[in-house]
């Protein structure tokens, strides 16, 4: 069941960055199906606290006193350790973006290739829906969104597009928007097209970019010097906001010098940016856009 409720990605490789020692307390920020958290605990981890905001996540626990589950956003990490009296843990892995449950499952709204109602929340009961920002955001904010997050150039004109075909009848499915927006695309690119719509929407209505921000920079709080941050990413936005966190201590990217000039980092990054092989791609075609980061708490 938790296999095919999301398939681990780059799971030797993340274990092997987190540096597990049979001591250690971890976080996985990404509960899903459980894969990390399992692999974690094979290698002999002392404790690791989940997070996952989707309810659905929950029925993947194992039963293992080992493993703590926060029914929370990741966002709210420090908050949870202080709460559980945890002050530092050895390491924080992330698995970002949708898991291949929640784009699998119909009614969820995620995905363009099933007629579902406009959803896409991860968190069941979060108040803002995919219809709602369809439906009633202004001509500029879904310019802005569909730019931002959907990195298109055509954005102005699609924002028009929608709030054009909303004012006649509401636009209440997921293929009812496809089809508002590829109206004029080609059959080859329509669904490159439509994966930019839908993620932008996906990450307003989810604010991930600005959850994924706030977790970052709680990091130099929580992470044990020596302790290690991994972070798995699937498109450019967030994998832009965690290599320039590593690289210099900030989600901006500004660096910043003490009074002789030496920059000031809590983090150092370790080896290169790694990607899925060919063998894995092949066996999970959803692994094929992550990029894998790890830094070193200093």
């Amino acid at each position: 069941m938790t296999e095919k409720y999301h398939i681990p990605v780059l799971l030797e490789e993340s274990m092997d960055a987190l540096k597990i020692h049979d001591r250690g307390v971890y976080v996985d920020l990404t509960f899903g199906g459980g894969g990390h958290t399992r692999e974690i605990l094979r290698r002999g981890a002392a404790e690791v606290i989940c997070f996952d905001q989707d309810v659905d996540a929950k029925s993947n626990l194992v039963d293992d006193e080992r493993i703590t589950f926060v029914q929370h956003n990741f966002r709210y990490l420090k908050y949870f350790l202080r709460y559980l009296q945890k002050n530092q843990v050895d390491g924080v892995l992330a698995d970002l973006g949708v898991s291949s449950h929640e784009f699998d499952e119909a009614g969820r709204g995620f995905s363009f290739r099933f007629d579902s109602p406009l959803d896409m929340r991860m968190n069941q009961d979060g108040l803002l829906t995919a219809y709602d920002v369809v439906n009633t955001y202004s001509e500029q904010q879904l310019a802005t969104i569909l730019k931002e997050y959907g990195e298109l150039k055509n954005a102005k004109q699609l924002s028009r597009i929608i709030v054009s075909a909303r004012s006649s009848s509401e636009i209440k499915t997921t293929a009812k928007l496809a089809d508002i927006v590829a109206g004029k695309i080609p059959e080859f690119k329509r669904a490159s097209f439509l994966a930019k719509v839908f993620q932008a929407i996906r990450i307003e209505v989810n604010d991930e970019l600005g959850a994924l921000r706030d977790v970052l920079m709680q990091m130099p709080e929580v992470i044990k010097p020596g302790g290690r941050l991994v972070v798995i990413s699937y498109h450019s936005l967030e994998d832009r906001l965690v290599k320039r966190f590593m690289q210099t201590g900030n989600v901006a990217g500004d660096l910043e010098k003490d009074f002789y000039g030496n920059v000031i980092k809590d983090f150092k990054t370790i080896g290169k940016i790694q990607s899925p092989s060919e063998e894995e791609i092949a066996e999970n075609s959803r692994a094929r856009s992550a990029k894998l980061r790890v830094a070193e708490r200093v």
